[in-house]
């Protein structure tokens, strides 16, 4: 898995696993969640969003399923 650190108010991390095209999202408050089946330009895009918090909110949040992991 890739994983990047962001800067962002909400989110910490966002990593990337191509084999399986899951995409792993790290809040500063701790909470991680998986989100499956994302497309790998979504992730890139998510990566140069210029708000990921904003990005998240649009496109990932309810667009995809996801487990709360922690």
């Amino acid at each position: 898995m890739i994983n990047q650190m962001v800067i962002s108010s909400e989110i910490e991390w966002i990593g990337y696993e191509h084999k399986d095209n899951m995409l792993r999202v790290e809040f500063i408050a701790g909470s991680v969640y998986h989100y499956d089946h994302v497309p790998e330009h979504v992730y890139n895009n998510f990566l140069s969003a210029p708000s990921h918090g904003r990005f998240f909110e649009s496109r990932i949040k309810g667009s995809y399923s996801y487990r709360k992991v922690r």
